[in-house]
């Protein structure tokens, strides 16, 4: 069987790409298409495979402006060649999977969300966006909604990270979806843990305005509890401006870094609204219980009262009533208990569903 695998970029290694790393593992001869890849990205991770990236690649300045490109991205996945492959694999949150796709070839989308920027989080990162970047949102919106509906057109099967994206899948596409809860490397975050708790929260991943990483910087602010942040993104600045002194910024860090500084933390904070979210999966791996917002994929990966509590608006107030909460009952939540719940979470698991709904 020939199979082509399909990602909407590959500049770094997120969620969303070590969904991608372990179909490769399933088809280790697959050919992957992509907008854009970044030659380190692709000389670690995909040397072994055939890569084939779409004329944005060869736009200016796109190794660094790539979603500045989103418009033209329908155009250019239409322009892949994917005649005589017997199946193609989607990746996807964006136009990827608008191919123009062989009569006789099954299309099956790993989707991880309909766009948010076109769809539910149109207003957030609107009113996000600078002055010249609200008017194109605004004269494309329209445009861009229309072609993610043409798009997925070409899929005959959905795959959705969580029920969270499959109420939007059926909302947006009006199609239906199976949930495969994506793949967490949880043996790398469960071995080599002593969980020593210090006396620090952590909040951990990419630091940008959607995820709301003010609430807990808000929070901390008012409660002067020590507060650690391992992650970068477009709000470090800002939020390193407006922190008092318990809060500590550790910037990027290694994997062995991560695993240590959620494994002595008193609980990881979890502010954001996210189609699944590894994040909190990773800290429960090590043992270490969450503290989350109560929407999203964390309704799907936390259990309230036993590896974690949630906290029920985007407020400073409403997390730190959860932090009360959880430092009055933290004997409640057992650390073997809460590693074991991160097991249905595997890459194992997730590679055993992928080959048993394609019947491999």
């Amino acid at each position: 069987m020939k199979v082509a695998l399909l990602h909407y970029w590959l500049t770094n290694i997120r969620g969303g790409e070590k969904v991608l790393l372990e179909l490769c593992k399933i088809f280790p001869d697959a050919d992957i298409f992509t907008h854009v890849i970044s030659p380190d990205i692709k000389q670690i991770y995909f040397l072994k495979h055939k890569v084939y990236s779409s004329f944005i690649s060869k736009l200016p300045f796109a190794q660094k402006l790539y979603k500045n490109y989103m418009p033209l991205m329908f155009k250019a996945s239409r322009g892949f060649n994917l005649e005589g492959y017997d199946l193609i694999i989607s990746s996807e949150s964006g136009p990827i999977k608008g191919i123009k796709k062989p009569d006789k070839t099954t299309h099956i989308c790993y989707c991880h969300t309909p766009a948010r920027y076109v769809w539910d989080m149109f207003d957030d990162y609107y009113k996000c966006a600078p002055f010249h970047k609200k008017i194109v949102m605004r004269l494309l919106k329209k445009y861009l909604r229309k072609q993610d509906l043409l798009s997925s057109k070409s899929v005959d099967a959905f795959i959705v990270n969580s029920n969270f994206v499959k109420e939007r899948v059926q909302r947006i596409y009006g199609r239906d979806a199976q949930v495969i809860y994506p793949p967490t490397d949880v043996e790398f975050f469960q071995k080599e843990v002593v969980n020593n708790q210090s006396d620090y929260y952590l909040m951990a991943g990419e630091l940008v305005k959607y995820k709301r990483p003010d609430i807990t910087i808000e929070a901390f602010n008012s409660n002067g509890r020590k507060l650690v942040i391992s992650g970068i993104g477009e709000e470090l600045d800002y939020l390193k401006s407006i922190a008092k002194g318990n809060i500590t910024f550790k910037g990027r860090v290694s994997d062995e870094e991560l695993r240590d500084l959620y494994s002595n933390a008193q609980a990881l904070i979890f502010p954001g609204v996210e189609d699944f979210g590894i994040v909190p999966l990773e800290a429960q791996a090590t043992g270490t219980p969450v503290i989350a917002y109560a929407a999203g994929g964390a309704l799907e990966t936390v259990i309230d009262g036993e590896t974690g509590l949630f906290f029920n608006k985007q407020s400073a107030e409403s997390l730190n009533s959860a932090i009360d909460k959880f430092e009055n009952m933290r004997e409640v939540f057992d650390t073997d208990k809460i590693r074991s719940h991160t097991n249905i979470f595997s890459q194992q698991r997730f590679i055993a569903e992928i080959k048993n709904l394609l019947k491999l």
